[in-house]
């Protein structure tokens, strides 16, 4: 049974840093796509990060291009999203999830595992 669980969500200023870790259990992650969503109050989940377990290979939407970064590590079997200057608009609750796929994607439905999420908020 696949597990995911986030943590290190937080409430910072405008401008701060925040480090978001998923443990991942059940499996062996090698042939998934592993990603973090993010949903705000009143809106869509909406795709954030994805990196590809095996190659390392990753993606991100503009919006978090640059100041976001994914990373895994296969010894600890965790996902990292480090988000650096962050600003209001990125508040949300914020979802690992694995989808066992061979190429990224960012649509919500390649992703058959998700996390219970963690709350990020960001004060202006």
């Amino acid at each position: 049974q696949v597990q995911l669980v986030e943590s290190g969500g937080g409430l910072v200023q405008a401008g701060g840093s925040l480090r978001l870790s998923c443990a991942a259990s059940g499996r062996t992650f090698s042939g998934y796509a592993m990603a973090w969503f993010r949903q705000a109050p009143g809106k869509e989940r909406e795709f954030v990060a994805a990196i590809m377990w095996s190659s390392g290979r990753t993606v991100y939407p503009d919006s978090v291009k640059g100041r976001f970064t994914i990373s895994r590590d296969n010894a600890k079997n965790t996902v990292s999203l480090q988000m650096n200057r962050l600003k209001p608009e990125d508040t949300a609750v914020y979802y690992c999830a694995a989808g066992r796929i061979s190429e990224l994607t960012t649509r919500i439905t390649g992703y058959d595992y998700w996390g219970q999420g963690t709350q990020v908020t960001v004060s202006s």
